[in-house]
Order: structure tokens, then sequence, then C-alpha cells
């Protein structure tokens, strides 16, 4: 087994999820993120956790789905016990059609998310991890060689995470200080108010109330939004390509928006509920150690030089005690280049300016 993969699982277990003797872990496992797993597995049992793997799959979601007619269950008992009981419940992503489920229809994918808003709300209750083994299929998506998608990778996820943190912890204290972040570039001018609200240092741990890894982010959870934003970071959204963006904001909501290609699927995503219509988070990314767009969020959202803004669910870490913030069965980032031409204000101060921020 590859050193790194070792070392990846333990990221994962110590640093991350903070695994202890006696947690119920659930293990959830892509196809293609079998050797993680095996890691994982074995830092588990020397740690003393309980744990319990389940398989998932982007063809058997979209078998099950594409042949289930009529209404969903709500919250189905035996999948909601699963992690009712959970301490920790950890993603190891790694599919091999990473447009598995293209061809589902989107008012049936809406349908089964909505039906199971109290799992998703139980799960994220847990101390929940998401992570990526480096596969075959994530390489080609990024046009990569497999071996060059794996030092890409390794260079994103094995960081030295305890001092990115504390580079981190600046920017999270300059948007815990602001009232209103404005941002500026080609196409984009939106303001956005932040008072009242707790940024998070996503340094990739349960302790920083981050569970992405990799991370490397700073994010909070904006409102109030006016004005207009362009989205120039090709991605894939729900097996669909989606590109240039631009949505218009008007008293907090969406109330145009387009695309040159995937329109279809943004209306899609706005259309969910309510909530899809306003954004749930602002996110700076800070971790260098990712350096190109690979048309995966877990990594493009991180890299440097881009901020992300979300459609729909805003976290509780961000929220004061007792109150609740923007609520969708979605939370879909979409993610904007800032390293020329722009700059990011915090209470008309200059804090980013094509890409470099004030300490630097």
């Amino acid at each position: 087994m590859d050193e790194r993969v070792r070392e990846h699982a333990d990221v994962l277990v110590d640093w991350s999820a903070r695994v202890e003797a006696g947690d119920d872990v659930v293990l959830s496992v892509g196809p293609d993120a079998h050797e993680l797993a095996v890691a994982v597995a074995e830092k588990l049992g020397e740690r003393g956790a309980n744990l319990l793997s389940t398989y998932s799959s982007g063809e058997i979601t979209r078998a099950y789905l594409r042949a289930h007619e009529g209404e969903f269950d709500e919250d189905p008992a035996h999948e909601l016990a699963l992690v009712e009981n959970a301490d920790v419940y950890l993603s190891l992503g790694g599919g091999r059609n990473t447009s598995a489920t293209a061809d589902v229809p989107g008012e049936r994918r809406r349908a089964y998310n909505n039906a199971r808003t109290d799992i998703r709300e139980t799960r994220l209750g847990t101390r929940w991890v998401s992570t990526v083994h480096p596969t075959q299929s994530l390489a080609q998506q990024a046009n990569m060689a497999y071996e060059e998608y794996q030092e890409f990778a390794y260079d994103a996820i094995l960081r030295d995470w305890e001092s990115l943190a504390e580079e981190m912890a600046q920017m999270k204290d300059l948007l815990d200080a602001g009232d209103e972040v404005r941002l500026v570039s080609s196409g984009t001018d939106l303001t956005m108010r932040i008072d009242d609200r707790t940024a998070v240092n996503s340094a990739a741990s349960v302790a920083y109330d981050s569970h992405n890894l990799p991370s490397g982010e700073v994010f909070t959870a904006p409102y109030a939004t006016e004005g207009e934003v362009t989205f120039d970071v090709p991605m894939t959204l729900r097996g669909e390509s989606v590109r240039d963006v631009r949505l218009e904001f008007e008293d907090g909501e969406v109330v145009d928006y387009d695309a040159a290609q995937g329109a279809d699927v943004i209306g899609e995503i706005i259309a969910t509920d309510d909530g899809a219509r306003r954004l749930g988070e602002l996110g700076i990314g800070m971790n260098r150690g990712i350096d190109r767009y690979t048309d995966n969020i877990l990594f493009d959202e991180k890299m440097g030089d881009t901020i992300h803004l979300a459609l729909g669910r805003a976290y509780d870490a961000n929220l004061p005690d007792g109150e609740s913030g923007n609520d969708s069965a979605v939370h879909v980032d979409l993610i904007t280049d800032v390293s020329e031409d722009s700059r990011l204000e915090i209470d008309g101060e200059v804090v980013q300016r094509n890409g470099r921020f004030r300490w630097e």
C-alpha cells in the first residue's frame, strides 16, 4: 500500500474526525476508495472504535432513483437509526463515474433529497468528515495522468494543518469583526451582510467546525445579498457541465440567473425550495497546496485565489445560538476566480486584492 494512503487515514481519523476509543463510526465507502477504507479500518481498529461500513455508489443510486415511482417515504426509520446512533460519520468518495446520476430526472432527485431532511440534519450532528481517495475517474475528470493526480491530491490533503489554521485565523478575525462584505471583479459587484455571524476557520477538523478533507477555507453565512455575481470556474453539477453562471440578487434572493452552459441545472437547483434562492455560505479559499482546477468542489472551492458562494443551506456553526439561518434541502457551491482585477472588502477596507491577502 502506498504510504500516502496510510498518512491520509491518519489525518482523517486523528486530526479531522478526532475519533476516540468506543466511538460508533459509520464508514461510507465509494467503489474505488477500497484501499483508503482498508487503511481507515485498520486505524479505527487500533483506536478501539466500533466500525460499520456501507457502500456508496452513484450507479446504485441511479438505478434506484430511475426505477422508483411515486412518493418517497419520509426519513425511513432504518436509515435514520443508523445516523442517530453514530458518533462519527466518515465519507470516502471514490466513484467510477463522476456523472453516474446525470440522467436522473431533476424532479425525482429533489423529491428524494427533500424526503431525507431529518436524516441529513442528524448526520450533520455527528462528527462527520468527507474526503476522497484519488481515483482514475477523478484524474480523468481533472484532465490529469493518474500519478499526476495522486501528487496533486496528496499535496492538498497532507498539509501542516496547524500552521494553516493559524494563518486562516487572520481572515476569521476580520470576518467576525465585520458587518458588510463587498466582492468586486469582472461581472461582479455584490454586497452581503455578515454582522452577528461567526466565521469558521475550516482547517479540516471537527475541532474547528470543519468537515472536509482537504479543507483550507474560511466561511461564514451571509444574508441581505444585493447585486450581481459571475462564477467563471467551470464545474459539474448533478452530472452536467456548468460554466459562466450569473446570478442577480435583490432583497437577499435570486431574481435572475443565466449561464453560458448548464442554465437548466441552475434553474433546477433554485427551484428546490425557498431557501435555494438565497445564499447560505460565503467561502474564501486559502489552501495554496491546491494549484489548479479539477472539476471537484472538494478541492476547487479551497484553492487560493478563489471565492465561492453557496445557494441553499447555511451551517449552524456560523449562527448565534438559537437562531435559524437559511434553510434548504440543498447546499450548492459556485466558484469565482479572484486572481486578477478583483478585490474583497470588509466594511470598505480591502482585505484581498487580486488573490493576495493584505498580510501577504
